[in-house]
């Protein structure tokens, strides 16, 4: 004898159970959703929304953190352009400054050593050693020497700014010359100046009123 018919089989009841509940039925196209449906989804929609948030909080966090990182690369791309400019060129003019130094430091010890060595030569001049024989030579030779001794003295103070007193003379031109005094009326109007003549003067003029009065007084009794 055949099975009885069970029209459960042919029902996939998870499939039935996943179903949306906005979803109508064969039977009923037409039903409203249940207050337990709707209550559901107005959860469902909160969390969405609690998610986003949290998701548009992380992005916005990993933008500033992006933002202070290009900040900070902006920094130090721009920060090593301007050292890496002013420390050559501050290396440049310092050893400029060096050589030059350096040169003038050699230039005043040549001329140091020039200087002793004229100064050791007229110091070995003995004049009171010359004979009548040798005189004259002897005064040739002194007299080159001294003219020697001017010329390296002379050379010298081109060089040796120095000893030619410039120094002094620079420092002097230095000093920023003294401000003139300027005139307490110097910037008022012509009608100020007028009421400053006045006040000034009205003392004046009373006392001239009072001897003309005076005067007039004296001529009057007569």
């Amino acid at each position: 004898m055949a099975a009885e018919y069970d029209a459960t089989e042919f029902i996939d009841t998870d499939f039935e159970a996943h179903k949306s509940p906005f979803t109508a039925s064969a039977a009923d196209p037409l039903r409203a959703p249940t207050r337990e449906e709707v209550d559901r989804k107005v959860v469902e929609a909160q969390q969405k929304l609690v998610e986003l948030k949290r998701a548009q909080e992380d992005l916005e966090r990993e933008r500033s953190t992006l933002e202070e990182l290009r900040r900070r690369q902006l920094e130090f791309q721009t920060g090593r352009q301007e050292m890496v400019q002013q420390l050559t060129r501050g290396l440049g003019l310092l050893e400029e400054a060096e050589f030059n130094s350096r040169r003038d430091t050699e230039q005043m010890l040549k001329t140091i050593a020039d200087f002793r060595e004229a100064v050791g030569k007229i110091q070995a001049i003995r004049d009171e050693t010359w004979s009548k024989d040798n005189f004259q030579m002897e005064l040739t030779r002194a007299l080159t020497t001294i003219e020697n001794a001017r010329m390296e003295w002379n050379s010298a103070r081109l060089k040796l700014p120095v000893l030619a007193g410039e120094a002094g003379q620079k420092k002097t031109e230095a000093q920023p010359a003294p401000t003139p005094a300027v005139s307490p009326f110097a910037n008022m109007t012509f009608g100020e100046l007028c009421r400053v003549g006045l006040a000034l003067t009205w003392p004046l003029l009373i006392v001239a009123l009072g001897a003309l009065g005076i005067f007039i007084a004296i001529l009057l009794r007569h």
